[in-house]
């Protein structure tokens, strides 16, 4: 914000990834809204009155989509924690999407953002205000990261565009219903012991998946079928459920993505859990969670 003040900008332009893009969303928002210069203030849904300055945002990785969101991620230092905002107002003008600006990323930043694409897909097509638009965005952004992520860190150019596309159309998702227990627990992980974001929610998918899947519906069955599982139509609802967390764990294991965390501590487990259901995004959840509940998630990446 100094340094916007400073330089007497009128504009900003957001190159990077999400932290770069939604640190550029904070000051945006600051500079027009001055009530609220101190940023702890926007937590949750801010209630700003003015539009951002105008904003220019070129991803260069494929998974936060934070360029066409209405979400972004601070980290506090101070009480070690990340906070969401919420607000129509952040939204950069311009989203320039060019899957040339991603193919430098290297296959563990690929993985780790493309397997946060897959998260925003699957949490926004199953969370509680999920709706028909909506489930047409994340169901084709599930089934273009399953075809397209492994080639992607691969580095070649197709894999590069699919998920540059598929990253892009599951933010539009998201973005207007929200997300769910997935993301609240991986912020926590991700302030506590400075997992990256992606890594955090890749790895908290499966097990975010299992826990929610008595309320869903036929949901995992359509979740299946966009990850390719063959005779999903044949199946138990018990079988397609399983067949789809099966094929988020083989797509995260073939991407290479790590499944436990050693940092994690019993010790610090009320703490996590308490700070994950406080998350922005945990209303969003299908079902509710006990401390109880999230304290065993947490314990299976152990």
């Amino acid at each position: 914000v100094a340094a916007f003040k400073e330089c007497k900008a009128d504009a900003i332009i957001a190159v990077g990834g999400g932290s770069s893009m939604d640190t550029a969303k904070a000051i945006g928002i600051i500079i027009t809204n001055p009530d609220f210069a101190d940023v702890r203030s926007l937590e949750g849904l801010a209630p700003t009155k003015n539009h951002a300055v105008p904003t220019i945002a070129v991803p260069t990785t494929a998974g936060t989509a934070a360029e066409v969101t209405i979400n972004y991620v601070i980290t506090d230092v101070e009480k070690q924690r990340k906070f969401v905002c919420v607000d129509p107002n952040d939204i950069p003008d311009v989203a320039i999407i060019d899957p040339d600006m991603m193919s430098s990323m290297p296959k563990g930043l690929t993985a780790a953002t493309g397997m946060d694409a897959l998260t925003h897909a699957i949490e926004g097509y199953i969370t509680k205000a999920a709706w028909e638009l909506t489930d047409m965005f994340h169901l084709e952004a599930i089934k273009l990261i399953s075809q397209h992520l492994r080639d992607a860190v691969a580095n070649k150019p197709e894999g590069r565009k699919g998920m540059a596309m598929a990253q892009y159309i599951a933010g539009m998702g998201f973005s207007n219903v929200g997300l769910g227990i997935d993301h609240a627990m991986a912020h926590t992980l991700s302030a506590h012991y400075d997992t990256p974001h992606g890594v955090a929610c890749a790895m908290l998918l499966p097990i975010a998946m299992e826990f929610n899947k008595e309320h869903t519906g036929e949901r995992y069955r359509e979740i299946a079928r966009a990850m390719g599982v063959k005779n999903v139509d044949s199946m138990s609802q018990t079988e397609y459920r399983d067949a789809a967390i099966a094929a988020v764990k083989k797509l995260s294991e073939d991407v290479g993505i790590p499944t436990h965390n050693d940092r994690i501590k019993e010790e610090d487990l009320e703490v996590l859990a308490k700070d994950a259901l406080a998350d922005a995004c945990y209303p969003g959840n299908p079902c509710e969670a006990t401390k109880e509940q999230v304290i065993d998630m947490f314990r299976k990446l152990i």
